[in-house]
Protein backbone atom coordinates (compact mmCIF):
# COMPACT_ATOMS: atom_id res chain seq x y z
CA UNK A 1 0.00 0.00 0.00
CA UNK A 2 2.85 2.26 0.79
CA UNK A 3 4.18 1.79 -2.07
CA UNK A 4 1.71 2.46 -4.25
CA UNK A 5 0.74 5.75 -2.34
CA UNK A 6 4.54 6.73 -3.05
CA UNK A 7 3.94 5.84 -6.20
CA UNK A 8 1.13 7.78 -7.23
CA UNK A 9 2.60 10.91 -5.30
CA UNK A 10 5.46 10.78 -7.87
CA UNK A 11 3.20 10.42 -11.11
CA UNK A 12 1.45 13.59 -9.27
CA UNK A 13 4.83 15.40 -8.39
CA UNK A 14 5.89 14.37 -12.11
CA UNK A 15 2.81 16.17 -13.28
CA UNK A 16 3.49 19.13 -12.01
CA UNK A 17 6.69 19.14 -12.80
CA UNK A 18 5.15 18.77 -16.33
CA UNK A 19 3.05 21.61 -16.30
CA UNK A 20 5.18 24.25 -15.18
CA UNK A 21 8.00 22.76 -17.69
CA UNK A 22 5.67 22.85 -20.43
CA UNK A 23 4.11 26.07 -19.72
CA UNK A 24 7.68 27.93 -19.25
CA UNK A 25 8.54 26.28 -23.35
CA UNK A 26 5.32 27.40 -24.75
CA UNK A 27 6.17 30.82 -23.54
CA UNK A 28 9.42 30.78 -24.58
CA UNK A 29 8.16 29.65 -28.20
CA UNK A 30 5.39 32.86 -27.55
CA UNK A 31 8.11 34.81 -27.24
CA UNK A 32 10.56 34.13 -29.88
CA UNK A 33 7.53 33.96 -32.17
CA UNK A 34 7.03 37.02 -31.34
CA UNK A 35 10.43 38.89 -31.41
CA UNK A 36 10.41 37.77 -35.05
CA UNK A 37 7.92 40.80 -35.71
CA UNK A 38 9.48 43.18 -38.64
CA UNK A 39 7.96 46.00 -36.32
CA UNK A 40 9.68 44.65 -33.19
CA UNK A 41 12.81 45.55 -34.10
CA UNK A 42 11.57 49.14 -34.51
CA UNK A 43 9.56 48.94 -30.99
CA UNK A 44 12.24 47.90 -29.00
CA UNK A 45 13.39 51.59 -28.14
CA UNK A 46 9.92 52.26 -26.95
CA UNK A 47 9.20 51.49 -23.38
CA UNK A 48 5.90 50.28 -23.88
CA UNK A 49 6.62 48.72 -26.95
CA UNK A 50 3.92 50.97 -27.77
CA UNK A 51 1.24 48.72 -26.43
CA UNK A 52 -1.79 49.43 -24.39
CA UNK A 53 -1.63 47.86 -20.51
CA UNK A 54 -3.90 44.58 -21.38
CA UNK A 55 -1.39 43.62 -24.00
CA UNK A 56 1.52 44.56 -22.60
CA UNK A 57 0.22 42.56 -19.41
CA UNK A 58 -0.17 39.57 -21.37
CA UNK A 59 3.14 40.11 -22.72
CA UNK A 60 4.44 40.47 -19.35
CA UNK A 61 2.91 37.64 -17.81
CA UNK A 62 3.86 35.55 -20.62
CA UNK A 63 7.49 36.73 -19.81
CA UNK A 64 7.80 35.94 -16.15
CA UNK A 65 5.75 32.51 -16.85
CA UNK A 66 8.72 31.90 -19.38
CA UNK A 67 11.42 33.14 -17.09
CA UNK A 68 10.47 32.55 -13.67
CA UNK A 69 8.75 29.12 -14.20
CA UNK A 70 11.66 27.03 -14.02
CA UNK A 71 13.65 29.33 -11.43
CA UNK A 72 10.32 28.74 -9.21
CA UNK A 73 10.35 24.80 -9.67
CA UNK A 74 12.09 23.51 -6.38
CA UNK A 75 9.86 25.70 -4.17
CA UNK A 76 6.99 24.69 -6.45
CA UNK A 77 7.65 21.33 -5.90
CA UNK A 78 8.59 21.44 -2.08
CA UNK A 79 5.34 23.12 -1.80
CA UNK A 80 3.38 19.76 -3.28
CA UNK A 81 5.37 17.49 -1.16
CA UNK A 82 4.43 19.37 2.40
CA UNK A 83 0.83 19.04 0.97
CA UNK A 84 0.37 15.90 0.02
CA UNK A 85 1.94 15.02 3.60
CA UNK A 86 -0.93 17.10 5.02
CA UNK A 87 -3.67 16.80 3.16
CA UNK A 88 -5.53 15.21 0.57
CA UNK A 89 -3.74 14.25 -2.63
CA UNK A 90 -6.28 16.11 -5.16
CA UNK A 91 -6.48 18.89 -2.07
CA UNK A 92 -2.45 18.91 -2.59
CA UNK A 93 -2.61 19.21 -6.47
CA UNK A 94 -5.29 22.19 -6.17
CA UNK A 95 -3.14 23.92 -3.44
CA UNK A 96 -0.33 23.90 -5.38
CA UNK A 97 -1.61 25.67 -8.54
CA UNK A 98 -3.59 28.04 -5.83
CA UNK A 99 -0.28 28.62 -4.46
CA UNK A 100 1.37 29.38 -8.32
CA UNK A 101 -1.66 31.79 -9.11
CA UNK A 102 -0.65 33.91 -6.69
CA UNK A 103 3.12 33.90 -6.92
CA UNK A 104 1.67 34.70 -10.94
CA UNK A 105 -0.53 37.70 -9.17
CA UNK A 106 2.57 39.33 -7.87
CA UNK A 107 4.18 39.44 -10.80
CA UNK A 108 1.01 40.59 -12.52
CA UNK A 109 0.74 43.79 -10.18
CA UNK A 110 4.49 44.65 -10.86
CA UNK A 111 3.71 44.25 -14.85
CA UNK A 112 1.02 47.16 -13.83
CA UNK A 113 3.70 48.97 -11.89
CA UNK A 114 5.92 48.48 -14.75
CA UNK A 115 3.78 49.99 -17.35
CA UNK A 116 2.93 52.92 -15.34
CA UNK A 117 6.37 53.86 -14.88
CA UNK A 118 7.10 53.20 -18.42
CA UNK A 119 4.47 55.45 -19.12
CA UNK A 120 5.90 58.00 -17.68
CA UNK A 121 8.95 57.85 -18.34
CA UNK A 122 7.64 58.14 -22.11
CA UNK A 123 6.00 61.40 -21.45
CA UNK A 124 8.73 63.06 -19.31
CA UNK A 125 11.18 61.90 -22.36
CA UNK A 126 8.41 63.56 -24.59
CA UNK A 127 7.56 66.51 -22.69
CA UNK A 128 11.19 67.60 -22.18
CA UNK A 129 12.59 66.31 -25.38
CA UNK A 130 14.81 63.83 -24.51
CA UNK A 131 17.90 63.24 -26.88
CA UNK A 132 18.46 59.64 -27.62
CA UNK A 133 21.85 59.77 -26.12
CA UNK A 134 20.82 61.20 -23.03
CA UNK A 135 18.22 58.27 -22.71
CA UNK A 136 20.47 55.73 -23.50
CA UNK A 137 22.99 57.03 -20.80
CA UNK A 138 19.73 57.05 -18.37
CA UNK A 139 19.47 53.51 -18.95
CA UNK A 140 23.09 52.82 -18.53
CA UNK A 141 23.02 54.45 -15.14
CA UNK A 142 19.87 51.71 -14.53
CA UNK A 143 21.95 49.08 -15.09
CA UNK A 144 24.67 50.46 -12.49
CA UNK A 145 21.71 50.21 -10.13
CA UNK A 146 20.76 46.94 -11.07
CA UNK A 147 24.61 45.50 -10.49
CA UNK A 148 24.52 47.54 -7.21
CA UNK A 149 21.59 46.55 -5.75
CA UNK A 150 23.02 42.62 -6.37
CA UNK A 151 25.15 42.67 -3.34
CA UNK A 152 22.56 45.04 -1.05
CA UNK A 153 21.36 43.63 2.25
CA UNK A 154 17.84 43.57 1.08
CA UNK A 155 18.55 41.25 -2.14
CA UNK A 156 20.67 39.08 0.06
CA UNK A 157 17.11 38.61 2.24
CA UNK A 158 15.38 37.98 -0.24
CA UNK A 159 18.08 35.72 -1.99
CA UNK A 160 18.25 33.31 1.33
CA UNK A 161 14.11 32.92 1.60
CA UNK A 162 14.11 31.93 -2.34
CA UNK A 163 17.22 29.44 -1.95
CA UNK A 164 16.13 27.47 1.18
CA UNK A 165 12.40 25.81 -0.38
CA UNK A 166 11.24 23.99 2.75
CA UNK A 167 12.95 26.10 5.40
CA UNK A 168 10.90 28.99 4.03
CA UNK A 169 7.37 26.32 3.76
CA UNK A 170 7.94 25.49 7.41
CA UNK A 171 8.33 29.04 8.68
CA UNK A 172 5.60 30.39 6.78
CA UNK A 173 3.20 27.29 6.24
CA UNK A 174 -0.45 28.05 6.50
CA UNK A 175 -3.05 25.39 5.99
CA UNK A 176 -5.97 25.59 3.07
CA UNK A 177 -6.66 26.84 -0.15
CA UNK A 178 -6.43 30.11 1.46
CA UNK A 179 -2.84 29.64 3.02
CA UNK A 180 -1.38 27.94 -0.11
CA UNK A 181 -2.77 31.64 -1.80
CA UNK A 182 -1.11 33.65 1.17
CA UNK A 183 2.23 31.32 0.49
CA UNK A 184 2.22 32.39 -2.76
CA UNK A 185 1.89 36.08 -2.36
CA UNK A 186 4.89 35.91 -0.05
CA UNK A 187 6.80 33.34 -1.86
CA UNK A 188 6.19 35.84 -4.95
CA UNK A 189 7.33 39.25 -3.09
CA UNK A 190 10.59 37.63 -1.68
CA UNK A 191 10.78 36.47 -5.42
CA UNK A 192 10.59 40.07 -6.54
CA UNK A 193 12.23 42.02 -4.42
CA UNK A 194 15.52 39.05 -5.39
CA UNK A 195 14.73 40.21 -9.03
CA UNK A 196 12.96 43.18 -9.73
CA UNK A 197 15.75 45.51 -11.01
CA UNK A 198 16.76 42.33 -13.07
CA UNK A 199 14.25 42.76 -15.18
CA UNK A 200 13.94 46.69 -14.57
CA UNK A 201 17.01 46.87 -16.94
CA UNK A 202 14.76 44.88 -19.93
CA UNK A 203 13.46 48.34 -20.41
CA UNK A 204 16.59 49.82 -21.69
CA UNK A 205 17.94 46.49 -23.17
CA UNK A 206 15.07 46.02 -25.15
CA UNK A 207 11.83 44.57 -23.53
CA UNK A 208 11.68 41.70 -25.94
CA UNK A 209 15.43 41.23 -26.27
CA UNK A 210 15.29 37.57 -25.98
CA UNK A 211 19.12 37.20 -25.69
CA UNK A 212 18.73 39.85 -22.57
CA UNK A 213 15.85 37.47 -21.08
CA UNK A 214 17.45 34.09 -21.68
CA UNK A 215 20.64 35.50 -19.51
CA UNK A 216 18.47 37.64 -17.09
CA UNK A 217 17.05 33.76 -16.55
CA UNK A 218 20.32 31.53 -16.30
CA UNK A 219 21.34 34.32 -13.49
CA UNK A 220 18.19 34.17 -11.39
CA UNK A 221 17.96 29.83 -11.95
CA UNK A 222 22.24 30.25 -10.72
CA UNK A 223 21.20 32.47 -7.40
CA UNK A 224 18.70 30.06 -6.48
CA UNK A 225 19.28 26.77 -7.52
CA UNK A 226 23.38 26.24 -7.52
CA UNK A 227 25.73 25.73 -4.91
CA UNK A 228 27.30 28.64 -5.63
CA UNK A 229 24.53 30.26 -6.22
CA UNK A 230 25.44 33.52 -3.35
CA UNK A 231 28.97 34.05 -5.99
CA UNK A 232 26.34 34.61 -8.32
CA UNK A 233 24.91 38.15 -7.31
CA UNK A 234 27.94 39.74 -6.91
CA UNK A 235 29.72 38.15 -10.60
CA UNK A 236 26.25 39.82 -11.77
CA UNK A 237 26.82 42.89 -9.97
CA UNK A 238 30.70 43.59 -11.48
CA UNK A 239 29.47 42.80 -15.04
CA UNK A 240 26.28 44.93 -14.72
CA UNK A 241 28.09 47.88 -12.77
CA UNK A 242 30.83 47.67 -15.93
CA UNK A 243 28.69 47.82 -19.07
CA UNK A 244 26.34 50.19 -17.37
CA UNK A 245 29.43 52.26 -17.33
CA UNK A 246 30.35 51.76 -21.15
CA UNK A 247 26.96 52.16 -21.63
CA UNK A 248 26.84 56.13 -20.18
CA UNK A 249 30.76 56.39 -21.83
CA UNK A 250 29.31 55.45 -25.44
CA UNK A 251 25.45 55.12 -25.39
CA UNK A 252 25.25 53.43 -29.13
CA UNK A 253 26.59 50.68 -27.34
CA UNK A 254 22.93 50.07 -25.54
CA UNK A 255 20.69 47.45 -28.18
CA UNK A 256 17.87 50.26 -27.65
CA UNK A 257 19.82 53.30 -28.54
CA UNK A 258 18.53 55.19 -32.02
CA UNK A 259 19.97 58.31 -33.83
CA UNK A 260 17.86 61.22 -32.80
CA UNK A 261 15.26 61.47 -35.37
CA UNK A 262 14.72 57.85 -36.19
CA UNK A 263 11.26 57.10 -37.31
CA UNK A 264 9.43 54.58 -34.19
CA UNK A 265 5.63 54.01 -34.54
CA UNK A 266 3.38 55.55 -31.48
CA UNK A 267 1.20 52.42 -31.05
CA UNK A 268 0.60 48.52 -31.82
CA UNK A 269 -2.62 47.38 -31.71
CA UNK A 270 -4.33 44.16 -32.70
CA UNK A 271 -4.44 42.78 -35.95
CA UNK A 272 -7.26 44.18 -37.85
CA UNK A 273 -6.94 47.56 -35.47
CA UNK A 274 -6.47 49.73 -39.14
CA UNK A 275 -3.71 50.60 -40.60
CA UNK A 276 -1.84 50.90 -37.83
CA UNK A 277 1.00 48.15 -37.14
CA UNK A 278 -0.42 44.64 -35.95
CA UNK A 279 1.38 42.15 -33.24
CA UNK A 280 1.99 38.84 -35.29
Amino acid sequence: MDDVQANSLSVQRNVVLGLLLALAAGAWAVLVWQSADAHMDMTMASLTMGLRAPLFLAIWVTMMVAMMFPTAVPMILTFHKVQTGKRERGDAFVSTWVFVAAYILVWTLAGVAAYAGALAAEAVAVRTALSSSTAARIGGAVIILAGIYQIMPLKDLCLSKCRTPLTFIMTSWRDGAVGALRMGLLHGTYCLGCCWLLFVILFPLGIMNIAAMAVITLIVFAEKTLPWGRLAPRVTAAALVAYGAVVVAAPQVLPTFQKDGAAMPAEMHMPGSGNAPAMK
